[in-house]
């Protein structure tokens, strides 16, 4: 069997707050989605997680805390648990640039992976603290913010007790992923003493990995990484996606584009006799020896669809945003109701 692990890097904004976003706007915006239109963060993803008997995993990052105290991450931990999805530790080394306390002295780094192997430890120390604190249980999984990890990331999770890491991902090797890994293998493994678990996906062109992230993949394209990775006897596929992922760029309304696709993802798991679903809590260990998985070869036609799909979402969007700006320019205007009605008739 294959084990569907649908991950949430779920993490306050660090632009928002050097915006001036205060903890209340902030979490509403990143954690809750909230949008004009309604919430479809955290909550609105694990009720349609639930809908298909499925369970989530929600990697959250504590160092807000640093910034705008504890609660705020009792706010995000609490509601995960009680619902029974599973919270792993996932870290933004951003906000130490604004924190009251650093606790690794005047180091700031965009990336875990930017820091020394004894403050890796002592930041990842403090953040699994801070989310225990909040009412997780203790973490067994990881993930880097920016999946800038590299290899004394894994030494320091291994020495802090963790059994896996899932901070690799192909697409981000040039981008502060430096973690020495072959790419072309998707597989668990052991390494530097902890199990590696991959971000799965597939090459969407020759060179080019394409990562199983909502807003990257098409439905098509997620069913086939889904396919290979079972039909490769893979021990898991690791999907991902963001607590405010299912609203536009502008997080202004929802993005139909990816509920849709994540809707699909969760129905194609849920129907796969081969696949189960769960989190990082009772994944099994690799073999001593387990057989690389090699990432799905491309397909250039569905590559295509994906980014013609994609380039209709993302207009539909912002065609909608600005239509909606013309129109209230336009209604506090003497020419008001009329205009309007050329408005809609147009769109």
């Amino acid at each position: 069997m294959t084990r569907a692990i649908i991950s949430f890097d779920t993490e306050l904004s660090a632009g928002l707050y050097q915006r001036g976003a205060d903890a209340r706007a902030n979490f509403a915006s990143s954690i809750l989605g909230r949008c004009r239109d309604g919430d479809y963060g955290i909550h609105f993803q694990m009720d349609m997680l639930e809908r298909h008997g499925l369970t989530g995993v929600y990697f959250v990052d504590p160092m807000p805390a640093l910034v705008y105290g504890p609660d705020i991450i009792d706010a995000i931990v609490q509601p995960i648990v009680a619902r029974g999805h599973e919270v792993q530790l996932h870290i933004h080394t951003e906000w130490l640039a604004f924190a009251r306390f650093n606790p690794v002295g005047r180091l700031t780094g965009r990336n875990i992976g930017d820091f020394p192997l004894g403050a890796q430890k002592k930041l990842i120390g403090l953040a699994r603290d801070i989310l225990i604190g909040a009412g997780a249980p203790r973490p067994t999984a990881f993930r880097a913010g920016n999946f800038g990890a590299n290899d004394d990331t894994l030494r320091a999770l291994a020495s802090l007790g963790f059994r896996f890491d899932s901070s690799f991902n192909g697409a981000y090797r040039e981008q502060g992923c430096t973690i020495s890994l072959d790419p072309d293998n998707l597989a668990i493994r052991a390494h530097e003493g902890v199990c590696e678990v991959p971000v799965s996906g597939l090459m969407d062109r020759v060179g080019r990995f394409r990562p199983a992230q909502l807003c990257a993949m098409s439905e098509e394209e997620m069913r086939d990484a889904l396919g290979h990775s079972t039909a490769s006897g893979a021990t898991q596929f690791s999907a991902f996606s963001h607590s405010f992922e299912l609203l536009s760029r502008d997080r202004a309304v929802p993005n139909g584009l990816a509920i849709a696709r994540m809707e699909a993802l969760c129905r194609a798991v849920a129907d796969d006799a081969r696949v189960t679903s769960g989190g990082f809590a009772t994944l099994p260990a690799p073999p001593a020896r387990p057989h690389p998985i090699r990432v799905a070869a491309p397909k250039p036609l569905r590559t295509l669809r994906r980014i013609v799909e994609q380039g209709l979402g993302y207009l539909v969007h912002e065609v909608r945003y600005v239509r909606d700006l013309i129109t209230m320019t336009i209604n506090s205007s003497r020419w008001g109701k009329a205009a309007s009605g050329v408005l809609l008739v147009l769109a």
